[in-house]
């Protein structure tokens, strides 16, 4: 597993980097391929927040676990992961076809800001696999998001986006050609 640490107004220490590789590192067991692992640690208040991103085949485990100590924060986050893991592991096999595991998902930042009336302050540029909605579906609870866009291998690669309904379920949007 390659790891990655990040503080943010916080300093990582060598002994605090130890110990997260060492207890991250044993969620390695329940991936056939090598990993990477992202670990952001952070402070404000009295309280220390843990943030654990693993990229896998294309599939992106992510959790944030805050107590009041960065070791039991550690902690939590690990038993958290590694809970999502095994659930959505389980799943993956049953419901999905052969080689779900084995898409990557490139993802870069810009974060150039531009004077204008609208004025945007992130910019999020990333690859789109095709996948069936259920994929996209599971990668959206993986990731904790509101939606999720994807080209839907179903329907011939078209743009699609699923989402969270209020009332519950999922919902799903997909591109057309404009017709005038």
């Amino acid at each position: 597993m390659t790891f990655t640490f990040t503080g943010k107004k916080f300093d990582v220490t060598d002994a605090m980097r130890d110990y997260a590789e060492k207890k991250i590192g044993k969620i390695d067991r329940l991936f056939r391929t090598e990993s990477d692992a992202s670990v952001t640690f952070s402070s404000g208040r009295g309280r220390y927040t843990a943030e654990v991103t693993i990229r896998n085949n294309g599939m992106i485990y992510r959790v944030s676990e805050v107590t009041s100590d960065m070791y039991a924060s550690i902690d939590s986050a690990v038993a958290a992961i590694e809970r999502q893991v095994r659930r959505n592991k389980t799943r993956l096999e049953k419901r999905l076809r052969e080689g779900a595991f084995e898409r990557t998902a490139d993802v870069a930042y810009d974060e150039d800001e531009e004077p204008e009336e609208f004025k945007i302050v992130r910019e999020k540029r990333f690859s789109i696999k095709p996948m069936t909605p259920e994929e996209a579906i599971l990668q959206l609870d993986l990731l904790g998001h509101e939606f999720f866009a994807f080209r839907n291998e179903e329907e011939d690669g078209v743009f699609a986006i699923v989402y969270k309904r209020k009332n519950g379920g999922y919902g799903l949007i997909s591109a057309t050609d404009a017709e005038e």
